[in-house]
């Protein structure tokens, strides 16, 4: 009787295939291969993944949570950027027909297209990756600025940066990524993945974040890329006040800084309070407070 080939995921099978493939990680696209099984199956899970769902994955690899994802999602698109990958997933994968792997940079596709041209309509569209910890930030954001409705999206980052974006406002790591993040969705660390769990160990931990849909806020910002440069510029210099961050902002000539001081009053927040003092929705009436003041 023949063996059962061991799953992509197994830390066996993902030695043999790096040394089959002549594959070493390479640094240049923060690559690093999960192989711990248990964590693969726990990724799809905090996904709530099923056999109705249609699932984009970034950053295959060697196909481990893609074959996770297979086993139990209707579709599965992946996109993965190195070619040299290319060979490898069409051999470890060969056994899922409901898996297509797109050689594109997810950053520079167009990804409502994608999900038009390439899934069946009628099926929740889930976002699961392991994502390349160097560009992390500029994914996520593109991918919560497309016009695609995500069910959920479960990715895998550094612990670090998982932490800032669902951080709250008073604590050390909130910040204007925590304020745009959780603008954008419902953000939660599902749990951690220790740095051994990899080949090679990359030298930091990491965290699986999972955002959901928001339930609607009670104010909105005039313009969403207005309320992302405003946060952004009040976080500017963290140890000085909200008074000094705001005239860094919009000047301080007396006319100005007279104008400033009316919108505080107006919404009954402090100059001297720190930005990271402050919550989403201070942040968004202040951005429509400044707009109809007419310095935004």
């Amino acid at each position: 009787m023949k063996n059962a080939v061991p799953e992509i995921g197994s830390p066996a099978r993902t030695k043999a295939i790096l040394n089959r493939y002549h594959l070493v990680a390479k640094k240049s696209l923060g690559q690093n291969f999960l192989s711990d099984l248990n964590i693969l199956r726990n990724i799809v899970a905090a996904g709530d993944v099923t056999e109705q769902d249609n699932v984009i994955e970034i950053g295959p690899g060697i196909g481990a949570l893609t074959e996770q994802l297979a086993k139990r999602a209707h579709k599965v698109v992946a996109f993965e950027i190195d070619e040299n990958l290319l060979p490898v997933l069409d051999e470890t994968l060969l056994d899922y027909n409901n898996v297509k792997i797109i050689n594109e940079d997810i950053l520079k596709v167009n990804l409502p297209e994608v999900v038009k041209d390439e899934f069946e309509p009628g099926h929740p569209l889930k976002l699961v990756a392991n994502l390349p910890y160097y560009i992390t930030t500029p994914i996520l954001m593109a991918v919560l600025q497309s016009t695609v409705d995500f069910d959920a999206i479960v990715v895998m980052m550094q612990a670090e940066v998982a932490d800032r974006m669902v951080a709250s406002p008073g604590s050390k790591a909130y910040g204007s990524l925590s304020v745009v993040m959780q603008y954008r969705a419902h953000v939660e660390i599902a749990f951690d993945v220790p740095r051994t769990a990899f080949i090679p160990q990359p030298n930091v931990d990491s965290a699986i974040l999972r955002l959901t849909p928001r339930e609607p806020l009670p104010v909105n910002p005039y313009e969403d890329k207005a309320l992302f440069s405003f946060v952004k510029g009040c976080f500017a210099h963290r140890r000085k006040s909200l008074w000094n961050n705001l005239q860094g902002i919009f000047g301080k000539q007396p006319e100005v800084r007279e104008r400033i001081e009316s919108v505080l009053n107006q919404t009954k927040i402090s100059r001297q309070l720190r930005p990271e003092r402050l919550t989403l929705i201070n942040f968004i009436e202040l951005t429509n407070a400044f707009h109809n003041e007419g310095l935004m």
